[in-house]
């Protein structure tokens, strides 16, 4: 049968309560008292001391939070303190009444200051089942029979039990291994056995922390164990031979970690933000704070507990909120939050653990910030009952008045903003009031225009609100209630004409001097003693003239429908009245006058000119009139022909169509064609009516079968008029002189080139002198030559001037010129040959010359000559046996010698 030997198996939760080392002494904290709140602390330790174990936390009131605070033992040995007053025993020892009291010291690290609190440590008194329990073995767990064989049969043998859990705490000091269980088979009598354990926490992780002995089955724990990490372990017992058989069947074992109260209640937030109306009633809900308990929330270690440790200000009440202890919901108790005596309360909120127990629970604090909001509970008031302003007239969205009030809810919110109106004194909404958004003033501003000659001053009654209606229960005092007195300020206003435009009927043609009408214009100043002058501004055509007191209009020319400054038979202008106020004004006026239709223009031809065919057939001539009046001065028309000259009826007949058009025909059966100017009587339907004798050109050409003009100049006779025929005639007149000056030009150029050309004689005298065409340099001995040489020798630098020492070489020493011979002017061409060989003699015998065949010159034919060299006429091949017709091709200037030697026995 399956058994379990042993007495105690697991420890209760009285024991685990019982063997919490850490117990919290407390007490209330006296507010803004520095130093320990409590005289003496005391902890109940359910057994000795071990070392590194928590005994209590030692509470220190720091009223502003500042203070740097150091905690020292008494007994230094036995006891240390950490920084958040939690005591430790710094060695293990059994409890006697020697260390059962004990001093702890708390001094600020910067001033110094000292405080201290006794501590006492007591044993809690053993029970009689603690002591049994402690007494007994540990707990032996034998592994279930396996069923047995009856009548051949395996057999199981029926269980009604179940192998409870193990109980461990969390947080237990050791020491280490600590045995837990043992296990063990029947058949150990009969076999060797070994036992393993299997499951998380054994051999898969974390591993480690349970071991067995294979041998004996001593199930024993390794290290503390946190629920908090793992709350179950649940493992499996085996039992198997030497051979690894399994000789029994797994066993399952699970152990639960025992909670501890080992951890404070954590706020979610350190600092809490919520917010309430003023005014609000008791019971008004405003926010809720959360702490978490890492420990068993089923267990007391991990029930909290919530209460208000402070609250600031402490004003109207120190208990204006309460909080739920359960759910962290804080609520108002008490009436009187106003916003604008304490805008914001602070509290310090405290969670505590073991249901709220101040002796064992642990705690943990927050700070809950709690603004109360604005309502509209103070309305706006005027600074003053009466304000001031003034304004001139005329003006608009001018600031007349600027009214200021006071508001003490909390600005630049609905509840701050004032909204004015204007209850009474305006019935025309000639005024507005508009809200300053910066410093909340209404400005009272004129929308409308104002006359001072209507009203001279407004009294306005206005009154402030808020842009929310007011919290219920308040009331509007008297204040918000105010009055504006305004003052109109009377200043020059504009004189106006009326009516304006001012329109006046009048026939034309009226002479100059006539008196038309008065135009006169109105000061609205009443009262205001001004004077009015009038001056014209526009008058188009220069007709009137304007009375500069009374504003008389007078005619200073002829009035003329017909004027193209008439538009619709209306004239228009334009006169300015100015007062002689300050500053002076001015105002404008239009006077249009109708002009009435006289018949004052006679009917004229219309076209004025025309073309027909020399023959009646098959074409005539349409015209009609035109009359620059008006109905009835105008059509219908009579058309007839004059009397003289005679030859006007005899040659044309006018046949009227109706009372606009007529049409005019040749009467006999040929005319010659040719232009011929026919004048026409016209007579209009006025009264009386109006005639004009008015000229018609017709131009009379041969026509084609189809009656149009062939006639070369058609054009010009029906086409073009007579000045444009006269300004064709300029344009070739013009052009025609243009063409002979540009003639006279050329041939008087020609004939200055044909003076300066080479040989050339009127008389074809060849015995020309001889030109100087160039003076050649020195070949190839003479080779630093001044190219100045080569320019004629009246243009060249006279040698006296030169300086010495730059003289060439080859350059013309400085003598007498030698007497060239000069040619007889008698014309023989005989002579020329003569001329040449004594030239050559001569200039053989000029000391001047150069050496060599440098600048040689056969002869000096004076100044400006531009003729080319002739130093070919000294050669010996010369003869007239060479053909000279190329010279033809060299142009004008060897034209002559081209005839000279070229010309063959001639």
């Amino acid at each position: 049968m399956c058994r379990i030997v042993g007495a105690s198996r697991t420890l209760l939760p009285l024991l685990a309560a019982l063997l919490q080392a850490s117990v919290d002494a407390s007490g209330e904290i006296a507010l803004c008292k520095t130093g320990f709140p409590e005289d003496v602390y005391s902890a109940v330790l359910s057994q000795d001391v071990h070392e590194g174990q928590p005994l209590l936390n030692v509470k220190f009131s720091n009223c502003n939070g500042k203070r740097k605070v150091q905690y020292e033992s008494s007994e230094p040995a036995d006891f240390k303190v950490d920084e958040d007053g939690m005591v430790y025993a710094v060695r293990s020892f059994p409890l006697s009444s020697e260390h059962a009291k004990f001093l702890i010291y708390a001094q600020d690290k910067e001033t110094q200051e000292k405080w201290q609190v006794a501590v006492k440590l007591s044993l809690k008194p053993t029970l009689p089942e603690d002591s049994v329990k402690e007494s007994q073995e540990i707990e032996e767990i034998v592994f279930p029979r396996q069923g047995t064989k009856h009548n051949g049969h395996l057999q199981r043998q029926k269980r009604d039990w179940v192998i409870p859990p193990i109980n461990l705490p969390e947080n237990s000091r050791g020491p280490f291994p600590q045995e837990l269980v043992r296990i063990r088979s029947d058949r150990d009598k009969n076999l060797s056995l070994r036992y393993s354990v299997t499951g998380p926490g054994a051999d898969q992780p974390p591993t480690g922390i349970f071991i067995i002995n294979p041998i004996s089955g001593q199930l024993s724990v390794t290290k503390p164990l946190d629920r908090e990490l793992i709350a179950r372990f649940h493992l499996r017992a085996h039992a198997v031979d030497i051979n690894g058989n399994q000789v029994e069947n797994p066993i399952d074992i699970v152990i639960n970690v025992i909670d501890m109260n080992d951890n404070r209640p954590e706020f979610l937030h350190q600092v809490w933000n919520g917010t309430v109306p003023e005014g609000s009633k008791p019971g008004t809900y405003v926010m809720t704070v959360t702490a978490i308990d890492a420990d068993d929330p089923n267990a007391l270690n991990g029930m909290l507990r919530y209460r208000i440790l402070s609250q600031a200000p402490s004003t109207p009440s120190p208990n204006m909120f309460t909080i739920n202890n359960e759910t962290g919901d804080i609520i108002t108790v008490a009436a009187g939050l106003d916003r604008e005596k304490v805008q914001q309360y602070t509290l310090i909120i405290q969670a505590t653990d073991m249901e709220g127990n101040p002796t064992y629970g642990l705690s943990n604090t927050a700070t809950a910030v709690i603004t109360v909001t604005d309502v509209n509970d103070n309305p706006p008031e005027f600074t003053a009952m009466t304000f001031y302003g003034e304004v001139p007239e005329n003006r608009i969205d001018v600031i007349v008045a600027n009214l200021t009030v006071t508001d003490k809810d909390q600005p630049h919110t609905p509840a701050w903003n004032a909204v004015y109106r204007i209850s009474g004194g305006d019935p025309t909404g000639r005024f507005a009031i508009q809200t300053d958004p910066n410093s909340n003033d209404g400005l009272v501003t004129v929308v409308k225009p104002i006359d001072f000659e209507t009203n001279r001053m407004f009294v306005l009654t206005v009154a402030a609100e808020n842009q929310v209606p007011l919290a219920k229960g308040i009331q509007h005092p008297p204040q918000s209630t105010a009055t504006v007195s305004v003052t109109v300020i009377d200043v020059n206003e504009n004189p106006y004409f009326a009516p304006n435009p001012k329109i006046i009927r009048q026939e034309e043609g009226l002479h100059a001097g006539t008196m038309l009408t008065t135009f006169t214009a109105q000061d609205p100043d009443r009262y205001m003693q001004q004077n009015i002058r009038y001056t014209k501004l526009s008058d188009p055509a220069n007709w009137l003239k304007i009375d500069p007191v009374n504003g008389q209009i007078t005619t200073i020319a002829v009035l003329d429908r017909e004027s193209p400054n008439v538009k619709n038979n209306i004239y228009n202008a334009t006169f300015l009245a100015s007062d002689n106020g300050i500053p002076p004004m001015s105002g404008t006026g239009t006077l249009q006058i109708y002009l009435l239709d006289i018949n004052d223009n006679a009917p004229q031809v219309l076209p004025q000119e025309a073309e027909t065919c020399e023959t009646p057939d098959p074409n005539s001539i349409n015209i009609t009139a035109l009359d620059y009046d008006i109905d009835p001065n105008a059509g219908p028309f009579a058309f007839d022909l004059p009397l003289s000259p005679a030859t006007i009826k005899r040659n044309w007949t006018i046949t009227r169509l109706n009372g606009d058009f007529a049409q005019l025909n040749l009467k006999i059966k040929f005319l010659e064609a040719g232009i011929y100017e026919v004048p026409i009587i016209i007579t209009d339907s006025g009264n009386p009516p109006k005639s004009n004798i008015s000229i018609l050109r017709v131009k009379v050409c041969q026509c084609d079968s189809n009656g149009d003009c062939t006639d070369v100049d058609r054009i010009v006779g029906a086409g073009l008029g007579t000045g444009a025929i006269i300004a064709i005639l300029l344009c070739i007149i013009i052009l025609l002189i243009l063409v002979l000056m540009f003639v006279v030009w050329m041939k008087r150029r020609d004939k200055e080139r044909q003076a300066k050309q080479l040989l050339i004689d009127p008389e074809d005298d060849v015995r020309d002198n001889i030109l100087k065409y160039d003076e050649e340099g020195g070949g190839e001995e003479d080779q630093d030559y001044d190219l100045s040489q080569l320019q004629q020798p009246d243009t060249v630098e006279p040698d006296a001037i030169k300086p010495v020492g730059i003289r060439r070489l080859d350059e013309r020493p400085i003598h007498a010129e030698p007497q060239y011979p000069v040619r007889s002017a008698a014309p023989h061409p005989g002579d020329i040959g003569d001329f040449i060989n004594e030239g050559l003699k001569a200039a053989d015998n000029d000391p001047t010359a150069p050496p060599y065949d440098s600048l040689l010159v056969f002869d000096y034919e004076g100044s400006g000559s531009t003729a080319g060299s002739l130093s070919s006429l000294n050669s010996s091949s010369s003869g007239g046996e060479q053909d000279y017709d190329y010279l033809n091709d060299w142009g004008p200037r060897f034209k002559k010698l081209a005839d000279m030697y070229g010309g063959g026995d001639d």
